[in-house]
């Protein structure tokens, strides 16, 4: 099956009759009502089949067929898309006839986010998934917007840049969100199949892309780009078994081959200063910690290097994640899950793999020299999404911190959202444990001595650091030089994490 048809005149059609029929986010919600919203959420649709079941209107006769699946009668879709008509929908491979009646053959939804440069709603079309189906997916599926590509889409920094890359744009989400803050956005992918859904995705939101196909980085070695963000293929899938590999996850490389190549070539088509955002997996091999191979790859890279694991699975749930995922379950096909449970386990056990990791890298050539920046850290609780501009202003932090090695003269407020947690024991009058916390972005906690917390209390911007450690030497009756030694590796960190903002002057 091919892709929908980005024809120019139709598209607009369409938009119009969408429009028209409230076929957003929240005029689905209203229309499923909280249940059955939730329930499609999680992949079970009786609900929303209840809730369009007895209804004519446009947007149900919507919800019917391009959510759910499910054959609407003609002269119903004639009514929802009354610009465009059934002639047209069928003309741009969103439909076909059957009988009197019309079924979808894309996955068409609202799609509504925020990412640094605020709110997005848009329809994205792709492959219609197994819940519409009823089978598993085909092997060059197109995914739509899924749970990595929201994740990406949130921590991607949306400084205003000249151009932009989207390594495997897939459905075209990523790219959509890079026009928002970059005059030329390009986009490739080895599948055909996908660059076409990412042409009419754009058509539908307006947004001009320069598609390119190919592996990787082949399409654009000869070029250099300020942003590069990539959802690459990164499942570990194994090879040479009964296992179907996925266009849109899997990268036909063994282990974590894909990612660890990107991370360490992708500096070839940065700009200087330029800076690449990808999501990834990472195999953690028995003995060692998860941070050891990761660490080669970005040292390797010759880039600065900011990478976050958010989840860690064992070889086990990892294989039912991806197993499920591609439509295969115990329920629906119990020999084949064996199979490829048993696939799985080998493969992993083949390299001595203790453990899988998920997370963001964040990539920066510098401007001039040699690396500075060197972090690889472990995140797994909630964070404050979107965290793209967290991200763009640790980056700028330690860019400032790199030309600041000494503090003594600069001046330094609290971010808005920090605050102080006091603990104490009851009857006494001097806390045992002071937090500073952080309200947004990665919602960092510190345990500050009495030192620091009167540090940071006094950061208004009025006195200089050195000024501010002076006096606290004074009030705590100890030299100036020891107080520095205390706070200032702390008040650095805090400064990098966004808890203290410098002043410029």
């Amino acid at each position: 099956m091919s892709a929908p048809v980005a024809d120019p005149s139709l598209v607009d059609k369409l938009s119009t009759d969408l429009r028209a029929a409230g076929y957003g986010v929240a005029g689905v919600e209203e229309l499923l009502g909280p249940m059955a919203a939730d329930a499609l959420h999680r992949e079970e649709p009786v609900p929303a089949l209840r809730a369009v079941a007895d209804s004519t209107e446009p947007l149900a006769t919507l919800v019917a067929a391009f959510l759910l699946g499910r054959s609407v009668p003609a002269e119903r879709v004639a009514r929802a898309l009354p610009t465009l008509g059934v002639d047209g929908a069928t003309w741009l491979g969103l439909v076909e006839r059957d009988g009197d009646d019309v079924r979808a053959l894309v996955d068409l939804r609202p799609y509504t986010a925020a990412d640094g440069t605020g709110e997005v709603d848009w329809w994205i079309a792709s492959d219609l998934g197994e819940l519409a189906t009823g089978h598993a997916l085909r092997t060059d599926h197109v995914l739509g917007v899924g749970g990595a590509s929201t994740t990406l889409a949130q921590v991607t920094v949306r400084t205003p840049v000249d151009r932009v890359l989207d390594l495997g744009t897939g459905c075209g989400i990523q790219a959509l969100h890079a026009s928002r803050h970059a005059t030329s956005v390009t986009a490739s992918d080895i599948s055909r199949r996908a660059l076409g859904f990412a042409a009419f995705n754009a058509a539908l939101a307006g947004v001009d892309l320069d598609l390119r196909e190919g592996s990787m980085l082949d399409p654009v070695r000869a070029e250099s780009f300020d942003l590069v963000v990539s959802n690459p293929p990164f499942v570990i899938t194994p090879r040479g078994a009964d296992v179907p590999e996925y266009e849109y996850r899997d990268g036909g490389r063994a282990g974590d081959d894909i990612v660890s190549d990107l991370v360490r070539d992708v500096g070839a088509v940065l700009a200087p200063g330029g800076v690449a955002q990808l999501l990834g997996n990472w195999e953690v091999r028995r003995g060692a910690q998860w941070s050891d191979r990761v660490e080669q790859w970005v040292e390797d890279s010759g880039l600065d290097a900011w990478v976050v694991q958010r989840e860690l699975q064992d070889p086990a749930q990892y294989a039912e994640t991806w197993i499920r995922d591609g439509g295969t379950t115990p329920e629906r096909d119990p020999q084949a899950w064996a199979r490829r449970y048993e696939a799985w386990l080998d493969d992993f056990a083949s390299r001595d793999v203790e453990a899988i990791g998920f997370g963001i890298v964040t990539l920066r050539r510098p401007t001039s020299g040699t690396p500075t920046l060197r972090r690889l850290e472990e995140v797994t609780g909630s964070v404050q999404q979107p965290l793209g501009p967290s991200i763009a202003a640790s980056l700028a932090a330690s860019t400032w911190l790199e030309r600041h090695a000494d503090l003594s003269s600069a001046r330094l407020v609290v971010a808005p959202d920090v605050t102080e947690e006091r603990y104490l024991t009851p009857g006494e009058v001097d806390p045992q444990v002071v937090i500073i916390r952080q309200g947004g972005g990665f919602g960092r906690a510190v345990q500050a001595g009495t030192a620091l917390a009167g540090f940071v209390g006094a950061c208004d911007g009025d006195l200089s650091v050195g000024q501010l450690v002076g006096a606290l030497g004074a009030l705590l009756g100890v030299p100036a030089d020891d107080v520095a030694a205390d706070v200032l590796p702390s008040v650095r960190g805090l400064v990098r994490d966004g808890l203290l903002v410098p002043v410029e002057d």
